[in-house]
């Protein structure tokens, strides 16, 4: 599954500006939203430099770079921010051109938000709980203990970040994910700057801009603050990037790909990238002995092309 990033911020701060510049949606830009309006939802390619080289190298047909699922929800607030709690990372877009801009101000009353969103979350699930365990299931009757106590924790003006406990599994809340600011403005990113130039091609992109892509940064940024590595699969059919949580396996390579590929894993065939590259095939880079075989628990790299062989289903 592909990672999810949700984008939030106080109104007409640029969020769709983002999601536009992030996935060249188009989506129509409008100063208020309201519960009834549909959340925008697209994917973001992530610029990789070694993907076109991989890509050359075997001829491919099609190049697929890694990206993320975008969620950008129209407003704030407890009914549309619920929207945001299956993803993996928020991007809190920070209005930098007014003339009474603070950031620092608009993060923290952002993040006030949030929990208060979530406070309301948990007051309604357990309330929820509470009636489903009168049946007397003591799995229920624990959670609701465990959502007692975690209300109390919010009324005293503690956060969930710093509760002591393990959260209730189904509760997903907002405030415990990863937040990346993006300052909106002269100081930080142009994102109708950059919303523009994402509809251009990017040799012509390029020349518009005096350093690397703002775009590339942020997701840099989301890579650092998720801990993740890109890992290629190579062949001239389709060379793709995928992206993977640091420290997983070569099994969770497999399934990322596919899950029958995961089920049926056999063992997978691991290069280095720029080793690939130096010896110009697979079948090079097997004679110089780079390449070497893994099996489920080998830890996958940041850089590493894979080949999994599997046993198809039956």
């Amino acid at each position: 599954m592909a990672l999810q990033v949700g984008i939030v911020g106080l109104s007409n701060a640029g969020k769709t500006t983002l999601f536009n510049a992030l996935t060249n949606a188009g989506a129509e830009i409008t100063a208020y939203a309201t519960v009834s309006e549909k959340a925008n939802v697209g994917m973001a390619p992530i610029a990789d430099e070694r993907l076109p080289k991989l890509a050359e190298l075997v001829s491919a047909r099609k190049v697929t770079p890694a990206a993320v699922r975008v969620v950008d929800v129209p407003g704030s607030g407890r009914q549309l921010l619920g929207g945001l709690r299956e993803v993996d990372a928020l991007l809190a877009v920070l209005n930098g051109w007014a003339a009474d801009a603070d950031p620092a101000r608009d993060l923290e009353t952002l993040e006030l938000e949030l929990l208060v969103a979530d406070r309301d979350h948990v007051e309604r699930r357990l309330e929820r709980v509470e009636k489903q365990a009168k049946s007397g299931e003591a799995a229920l009757r624990q959670e609701v203990e465990d959502l007692r106590a975690l209300l109390e924790h919010l009324d005293e003006g503690r956060t969930l970040r710093d509760y002591p406990r393990e959260l209730p599994s189904a509760l997903e809340p907002l405030t415990t994910k990863p937040i990346v600011a993006v300052e909106n403005g002269p100081v930080g990113v142009d994102l109708k700057l950059e919303a523009e130039l994402a509809e251009l091609p990017e040799d012509e992109a390029e020349a518009f801009r005096e350093g690397p892509s703002a775009l590339g940064t942020i997701a840099g940024r989301l890579f650092e603050t998720l801990d993740l590595l890109s890992f290629f699969t190579v062949g001239d059919k389709e060379t793709r990037a995928w992206t993977l949580r640091r420290g997983r396996t070569a099994l969770d390579a497999a399934a990322e790909i596919h899950t029958d590929i995961a089920h049926g894993f056999i063992r997978a065939e691991v290069i280095r990238w720029d080793a690939l590259v130096e010896c110009g095939s697979h079948a090079e880079a097997a004679r110089r002995g780079l390449m070497r075989l893994e099996g489920k628990a080998y830890e996958v790299e940041d850089g590493d092309v894979l080949n999994v062989r599997f046993s198809p289903p039956r």
